[in-house]
Order: structure tokens, then sequence, then C-alpha cells
């Protein structure tokens, strides 16, 4: 039977709602069998953050001779630096029958949207402000003004929730990890997806 394309999940939410805290989490556990699409940006690293690891880093020249060049699935300013995803990388991956996994900014999840709309969308939510804003300081790696402006951000995030197809509250990252996994496997079997490889083999192709 013929082998089924694999699905890009896009995992976003506001910033400091733990999307990487959650993602690396998932690619801890045994049997996780998805492909991460590191992102780009134009931001410094953070303590501890690798690049070609955590992301790939690059200069604003660099970022915006690729934007021109179409090399990127999507990308988006946020606070003052670029973030985006390489294409060729997820094209290849998913021709290939592998899951791609990304973890972007709500603003590129609306790119994606427009231009894969069969991509899977999971939005990754606080479980209330206080609580976002509260993480947010105790990362301890961004001033007072960046962190309002950020709440100020997460609150127009919050109201684009409809873009997505699930929602996911990043209570317990064990319980946030269980439910994504659980619709990816869902998704998977979703008639959509496998009618065209059934449909194929009952012509023979």
């Amino acid at each position: 039977m013929r082998k089924q394309k694999g699905l890009l999940i896009v995992l976003s939410g506001p910033s400091g709602v733990g999307k990487g805290t959650v993602r690396k989490e998932l690619f801890s556990q045994a049997g996780t069998n998805y492909e991460y699409s590191i992102s780009m940006t134009t931001r410094a690293p953070r303590e501890g953050e690798v690049d070609g690891v955590d992301y790939f880093f690059k200069s604003r020249v660099e970022f915006e001779e690729l934007i021109e060049q179409g090399g990127l699935l999507e990308h988006a300013e946020f606070v003052g630096n670029y973030y985006g995803t390489p294409l060729a990388y997820v094209n290849e991956t998913l021709e290939a029958g592998r899951d791609v996994f990304l973890e972007i900014e709500v603003q590129g999840a609306a790119q994606i949207r427009e231009k894969l709309p069969e991509a899977l969308f999971i939005f990754l939510a606080p479980p209330s402000l206080s609580e976002l804003q509260n993480r947010l300081i105790g990362r301890g790696t961004e001033t007072e003004d960046i962190i309002q402006k950020r709440i100020a951000t997460a609150r127009e995030e919050l109201e684009m929730m409809s873009l997505y197809d699930y929602v996911v509250e990043n209570d317990e990252i064990q319980k946030a990890c269980d439910k994504i996994n659980a619709i990816i496997v869902a998704e998977h079997c979703r008639r959509e997806r496998v009618e065209k490889i059934y449909l194929s083999m009952l012509r023979g192709e």
C-alpha cells in the first residue's frame, strides 16, 4: 500500500506559554517519531541555546535575503526579531512520509494556514493570563517593558484561537504532551487523509 504523506504539525501559542518546554518533553519520550523543523531567528541565543539545535541563528540581512528568495514556509517579526521556517526541508520530509513538527509564533501559523490548510494546527494555551505573566517573569531573560509587550501580544493571540483545530491547555507538561500525541494519532486516522490511499489501491495505482 502507498505510504501516507507525512503530517505537518503546527504547535503555537502565546510567548511564555511553554511551547519549547512541551516540544522538548515530547521529543525526549521513547517512541516519538516526529521530525523537528528547527526555526530560524534573528534574536540572540538565550543561555544554553545552541545554533542548529534550538534555532538557526541568522543576521537580519541573511534572514531578509531568504525572504526575498522565497526560502521560508512562513516568517514573522515578533518583538523586534524575525522568526521563520525553512521551506525545502519541510516539503522533502513530508513527501518521505515523516511527520514534521513546527513550534512557531501565532503570526507564522496564520501564514501556514493560508498556504497549507491541510496541516494540523494545535494552540497551546496558558491556564490564565496571570499565570502566563508569572512564567515570563520567572524566565528572567527579559526586561519588564518586553514582558508587558509580550502580555499585550498574548491577549491578541488568544483572540486568534479560531485559526486552530485543537486547543491544549498547558497546565501540566506531561498532560499536555499526552493530549498532543493523542490528537496526532487521531488525525492520521481521519478519513480525508486515509481514503486517497485506498482509492488508489482500488484503481490499481
